[in-house]
């Protein structure tokens, strides 16, 4: 007798599409970072971009699913975020090619080579962050749906943002060499980037996830 398999648990269009995006932005943050790239007058690593889609994405869980679902996004992270971490080491450990170019293999070195103190700041700055920025922006949202999502989303995103610098920063670099310049100068940079961008952004992911469900 042919039995039948088990329906598959649905997941909202708009929730399986970010939790993929997201996936994908915890892998590159630490890539992107390897430059310093400068608007204006500000001087911020360009990891800032990917992990502010983070923030952004994470935010628009936590408007379209509640805390609880953004939180678990949050933690499942870790897993492609250890992971790449630890296939880079595995890479870089692997011997090169003999016909590969040594200048490529020096700027491949060079780019996914870090001490484990850069390591460990960047997986406890990010659980850290993201945890919190979950927490204040579901927090200031009171009993409404939808209350000034903008708003909410901005102090959310400047709060994480400012935890987030302090602790990689500090663990990363505390002892190695003054950190006091580079943080007031992250701080600043990462505080006017979240002011701007974030509030935006969230509020077209939370309009765009609600259409991409009511479609499916």
């Amino acid at each position: 007798m042919a039995t039948t398999a088990p329906a598959a648990p649905g997941i909202p269009r708009s929730l399986f599409a970010y939790a993929i995006f997201y996936g994908g932005m915890v892998c590159i943050a630490g890539v992107l970072a390897n430059k310093q790239v400068a608007l204006g007058p500000l001087a911020v690593e360009a990891g800032i971009f990917a992990f502010l889609t983070l923030v952004v994405t994470s935010s628009a869980v936590a408007e379209l699913y509640g805390r609880d679902t953004a939180n678990r996004l949050v933690l499942i992270g870790f897993v492609p975020l250890i992971f790449s971490i630890l296939l880079a080491l595995l890479v870089l450990g692997l011997p090169a090619a003999h016909d590969m170019q040594p200048e490529r293999l020096a700027a491949f070195d060079m780019m996914m080579m870090a001490t484990p103190r850069i390591w460990i700041g960047g997986i406890i700055a990010y659980g850290t962050s993201q945890l919190l920025n979950v927490t204040v922006f579901h927090a200031l949202r009171g009993k409404g749906e939808g209350r000034m999502i903008w708003l909410r989303a901005g102090i959310a995103a400047i709060l994480s943002q400012i935890v987030d610098t302090l602790l990689f920063i500090t663990i990363s670099f505390y002892g190695v060499f003054p950190i006091g310049d580079l943080l007031l100068g992250q701080l600043l940079a990462k505080v006017v980037l979240s002011g701007l961008l974030v509030p935006p952004l969230v509020q077209a992911m939370v309009v765009l996830g609600r259409r991409m469900d009511a479609r499916a």
